[in-house]
């Protein structure tokens, strides 16, 4: 795959991030480590040298998955990883780091997020501590995730951020207005996550019959919610259109428009299947037309609009 430069720095990234919450199991349906540990290298094998992770997915579980399938791989790979809202007193931050680094099994950080941002703790002292740990080569770049607009601004102030990873999908396009436009201008990347919004741009909920259990962490979120799943079904049929045509999968098309999007830098998308991830890398070399990248924003803007109202 190509590599993207991120941000300032002199890192390079994929156009598709392997993103490895599932593999910490917590809130998801869950296969197996060994079976996660495979779909990593086989990743790594068809050209992702991008993985997301963090100390929160499955209380660290997913670094440990994450250190064991790149053991010896390391310096072909960026990883990224993210100290939690309770850890960022900057004691906390350097004790995350730490407890990071030994479970993904390397003595440096590729880039280092702030997770969400504090209610309590001022910017300010997080970014100290990180400012520490770049300069003593513990990590590489610094991004931030979530943060609003006003908060990405007020971080700058205190250090270099290369990247911010917002929720961006053809179902959340809320970075478009101001933040997408302000990171081209500062040369800040764009890294999304819920890139195929929680699977609802896989199609399955809409045309495979896929229901979820009332236990899902899904089923009271928004897009999940039955009349918000009924709306959503325009935009589902349209990309089934396209994908047709294109003979690809549904969720394909979905990536893709993202790939074509002026702001973003990578895509965030995970899966526990090889042969998902193994579409969902096939999808940063389809072209969209104009006429279909049109359709696609008109109905998407259209059904997000419902949804709100």
């Amino acid at each position: 795959m190509k590599q993207i430069t991120l941000g300032k720095s002199d890192l390079k990234v994929t156009p598709i991030t392997f993103g490895c919450w599932e593999l910490g199991g917590g809130p998801w349906e869950f296969t197996s480590d060994d079976n996660n540990i495979k779909t990593i290298q086989a990743a790594f094998d068809m050209g992702i040298t991008t993985f997301d992770t963090a100390e929160g997915y499955g209380n660290g579980h997913s670094e440990e998955i994450v250190g064991a399938a790149l053991e010896g791989k390391r310096n072909q790979c960026i990883i990224s990883t993210k100290v939690s809202r309770a850890n960022l007193a900057a004691k906390d931050v350097r004790t995350s780091a730490e407890n990071s680094l030994r479970r993904l099994k390397t003595d440096y950080i590729d880039i280092y997020y702030i997770h969400w941002p504090s209610f309590e703790i001022p910017v300010g002292e997080t970014l100290a501590e990180f400012n520490k740990l770049k300069e003593e080569g513990l990590i590489r770049s610094i991004g931030v995730s979530n943060f609003s607009l006003e908060q990405l601004k007020e971080a700058l102030s205190f250090a270099q951020i290369d990247v911010i990873q917002p929720e961006y999908s053809l179902l959340h396009r809320g970075i478009e207005a101001e933040i997408g436009p302000f990171c081209l201008e500062h040369q800040i990347s764009i890294m999304s996550y819920s890139s195929i919004a929680k699977g609802i741009l896989t199609g399955a909920f809409h045309l495979g019959g896929k229901k979820l259990d009332e236990n899902d962490f899904r089923s009271t979120r928004r897009l999940f919610l039955p009349d918000h799943l009924e709306k959503e079904k325009e935009l589902i049929m349209l990309l089934k259109q396209i994908a047709d045509q294109h003979g690809k999968a549904i969720s394909q098309i979905a990536i893709s428009w993202l790939l074509h999007q002026e702001a973003l830098t990578t895509a965030i998308v995970g899966s526990q299947s090889i042969k998902h991830m193994q579409e969902n890398i096939e999808a940063a070399d389809i072209v969209l037309s104009q006429d279909e990248l049109d359709a696609l924003n008109a109905v998407s803007r259209k059904v997000i609009a419902s949804i709100d109202a």
